[in-house]
Parts: structure tokens; sequence; C-alpha cells
């Protein structure tokens, strides 16, 4: 998936000929890039000329956009706080030169029990707090595949780090509703799920997606030991990051992804677990 799967509504198009062409499932730029002039002129009603310059119009909006070094820099100095959702973790925010950076994926992996679930159900927290206190002021999209999410620990969390902020108990139950959690326990759901998120990201404001994780649910499909599944294994998996590097290079709003990836072999640098066991909220999974 790449830029074509943009939705014919953030084309530019109007809001009848959306209509007229999703009653014949042509929802994205590429449904309609993949059908020839004629098969166009069929389902849109339209002249040649008024096809033609469809095709143009859904090509451009879907074209990338080239943009300097200078201005993805310049973007960044203007408005820092949109750059980075901080951990609050002093240590870790200097180690990352900020904190969670904005429109790009972050893969925290890592040995079980080392607190990685922690970590996302607190960042999942930090999303929802206002910009004044560091936050993103939005909402969370939380996929699940391990059943590991606790709601309770995320009220535990939020007391226990900013008792004032929810002291009232509206603040405490409004903080919750922002959080959508999803439980998918396969392979093909957690696919499913993620071609989804465009609409939720428009529809809910969500600033945050978390996946819990990729892994897991791969690890109980697929056997490396036959033949073709590291082939389909890959392909799945980089088809999943494609879409959601698309996703977060798209949304120009401070908008993050964290997959957590649970590695039988990988080791959080050193200096990345020292910050992370000094964190007094930080316990197994």
């Amino acid at each position: 998936m790449n830029m074509a799967s943009k939705k014919l509504r953030r084309a530019g198009l109007s809001q009848d000929l959306c209509e007229r062409l999703s009653r014949y499932q042509i929802t994205t730029c590429q449904d309609v890039l993949c059908l020839s002039l004629l098969e166009l002129m069929k389902v849109t009603g339209q002249s040649y000329w008024k096809v033609k310059k469809l095709l143009n119009t859904v090509s451009r909006s879907c074209a990338p956009k080239m943009q300097t070094v200078y201005e993805m820099k310049m973007k960044r100095t203007i408005n820092p706080s949109s750059a980075f959702l901080q951990t609050t973790l002093e240590d870790l925010d200097k180690i990352l030169h900020g904190g969670i950076a904005c429109g790009s994926l972050t893969e925290i992996t890592g040995p079980a029990g080392c607190g990685k679930t922690q970590f996302c159900i607190m960042m999942s927290l930090l999303a929802t707090l206002p910009t004044s206190m560091g936050g993103l002021d939005g909402a969370v999209v939380y996929i699940d595949t391990e059943s590991a999410f606790s709601a309770e620990r995320l009220i535990e969390i939020a007391q226990h780090r900013f008792p004032h902020y929810f002291a009232s108990e509206e603040k405490l139950v409004s903080m919750p509703n922002r959080i959508h959690l999803y439980r998918e326990l396969t392979c093909d759901s957690v696919l499913k799920r993620i071609e989804s998120l465009e609409e939720e990201i428009i529809s809910k404001n969500v600033k945050l997606v978390v996946i819990d994780s990729i892994a897991s649910v791969v690890r109980k499909e697929f056997d490396l030991k036959l033949q073709g599944n590291l082939k389909e294994r890959s392909n799945l998996l980089t088809k999943e990051a494609s879409i959601l590097k698309f996703l977060a290079e798209e949304f120009s709003i401070p908008y993050k992804l964290i997959i957590k990836k649970k590695a039988l072999f990988a080791k959080p640098r050193a200096s990345l677990w020292n910050a992370l066991s000094r964190w007094d909220m930080v316990q197994q999974d």
C-alpha cells in the first residue's frame, strides 16, 4: 500500500461522484487508477475528456509531494512540540532527542517482562493529555493481540503520575473513553484493522496508534520450518509496515505509531535499559 490508498473523498472529487463510485466498490485512488478509460466512462457516466480530467486529479492527489530537507527541518523548528511525544522519562527523552518521533514508526523490542506493554499503556495515557501538559489532546487506537491491556493499570498510572489532574471523576472517566481498544488475535484480523485505520484517524482525531504486538500473531501462525512460510510472513509484515508508514507520513498532525514487537534476541541499548529501569512505573508486562 502506498499513497494510492488515499480515499477518494480526500482527493478533491465531488461528494456526488464519490458516492457514485462507491456503489461499484471504488473508494480509493488506487481503485480508480486500476480502471481503463472505458470502464471509468461506464461507471461515472461522464465523457472521455471529463474522465481524463478525473484521472489527472486523482493522480495528482496521490502523487508524492516533493519537499526539501530544509522545509522538513523548519517544520520541526517552528513547532517542536509537534515533532515528538515526550515519554516524560528524562533520560529516555534525551536519548531519543525529544521523545517518540512524529510521522514515523517506533518499534519497541526487548525480553519478556521488561515493561513493553507498560510503556505502551503509559504512552497511550500521555497522548490523551492536553498539549499544555505535553500531550497530544487526541484519541488513541490500541490494537491488542495478546489480551495484555489492562484498564485498571491505565487508571493506576494516571492517578499515580498525574494525581492533581485526575483528581476529578470527570477527567478520570473521559481519559479512557479516548482510548479505543481492539483485540485482534489473528494475522488476518490485524491486517484488516490496519487497513481501516485511516477512517478512524479522521473521524476520531486519533493521534497515536499502538500495536501490541505484531510479532505475537505472526509467531503463532507461521512455522518457519515449513517451506514458503518465511516468504509469506515477510510479505505480510512488509505490507503492514507499508500501510503504517504511509499513514504516519500522510497525516501532518502529530501522529505516532508504536509497534511493540517481542524479539527473542533483541535487547535495548544499555542507556535505554537504564532509563527504563529507573522508571518507577515500569513493571512486568
